[in-house]
């Protein structure tokens, strides 16, 4: 179950099934997908943060699904790839901001789904470990996007070995963005949520669009991709704001 809740223009979205460790069941990815599509349609939510109820983030595979994983057939496991893909793939692609708080641990696709999110905030009694190497599984869509957060040396020492990293070791490998006491990592990602979604929408949408392109592209691609980028923003209705409210000095009205 996913819980959903506004704080002020920020929407909180908490994977809700706390006895099981919340984890990645196919009904549970139906549900978060149809929460973002919500999000991403409501003009007045401006980002969202993404959290585990009790005291894990996400264990990852749902153990009722795993145990059928082998005999489910070729057609059932594409289709269920093919919904993860679509979820962790609409995270990362997200055209609002996207908040990791990282409550407790985040294990297999729970970790994706956090390193998916555009930040994270982590408590430092949390671990996180993408583990499926431990059970003969493959990290394949978590991979798409480990490597690109935190380089190809990084990405296979954590598929490879399948641990789990302390708070501390996933900053240092530039997994998360800060790390705060358990009691704070909401209220952290809340207010980090707020600090970014006052900047322009539409330079904020723009501006990660570019960050997911840019990676795959050569340097003269790349620039004039951004230069394009730089003509185009300048047509918008929220520079003109930003910039009366600049001369005016008053704060913007996005």
């Amino acid at each position: 179950m996913i819980l959903s809740t506004d704080h002020q223009n920020i929407r909180l979205l908490t994977l809700a099934d706390p006895q099981r460790r919340n984890p990645l069941s196919p009904a549970l990815v139906q549900e978060l997908l149809a929460a973002l599509e919500s999000a991403a349609q409501d003009p007045a939510i401006r980002a969202v943060v993404l959290t585990g109820a009790g005291p894990a983030f996400s264990a990852g595979a749902d153990l009722e699904f795993l145990k059928n994983v082998t005999t489910a057939g070729a057609e059932a496991n594409y289709a269920h790839s093919q919904e993860l893909m679509r979820l962790f793939h609409r995270v990362y692609t997200f055209p609002k901001p996207t908040i990791a708080a990282i409550n407790g641990p985040a294990v297999a696709g729970g970790a994706g789904l956090a390193t998916a999110c555009d930040l994270a905030i982590m408590s430092e009694q949390a671990q996180l470990g993408y583990t499926e190497v431990k059970i003969g599984f493959v990290a394949a869509l978590v991979g798409v996007i480990l490597v690109r957060n935190v380089g190809e040396k990084h990405a296979k020492e954590l598929l490879l070995s399948g641990k789990l990293i302390p708070a501390q070791e996933a900053y240092r490998m530039g997994l998360v963005n800060r790390v705060v006491p358990p009691e704070q990592v909401l209220d952290e990602a809340l207010a980090l949520a707020q600090e970014v979604s006052a900047n322009a929408p539409t330079s904020l949408k723009l501006t990660k669009e570019l960050l997911h392109a840019l990676p795959g592209m050569g340097l003269e691609d790349g620039f004039r991709l951004a230069a394009i980028a730089n003509a185009w923003v300048r047509e918008t209705g929220d520079l003109a704001e930003g910039i009366a409210a600049f001369f005016e000095k008053r704060p913007p009205r996005f």
